[in-house]
């Protein structure tokens, strides 16, 4: 259960924001999508394979260009 504590003087949109930011802090979305459908591990490993590879690529592009 996720509480938020919200002092006396503090608008209901600062609120509902935090409790948001906890919210997705605790990764409920995230795995209610993974669980939607099976994902091989073969499959699961390849996808990490091909993020790792798209932030090394965006990282030497990101240090060449300050160069």
């Amino acid at each position: 259960m996720i509480i938020v504590q919200i002092k006396d003087n503090e608008p209901l949109d600062k609120a509902l924001k935090k409790f948001k930011k906890k919210f997705e802090k605790t990764g409920v979305v995230k795995q209610l999508r993974s669980r939607q459908a099976y994902e091989k591990p073969s499959v699961a490993r390849r996808t990490e394979v091909k993020k790792a590879i798209h932030r090394t690529k965006l990282q030497r592009l990101e240090a060449e260009g300050a160069m």
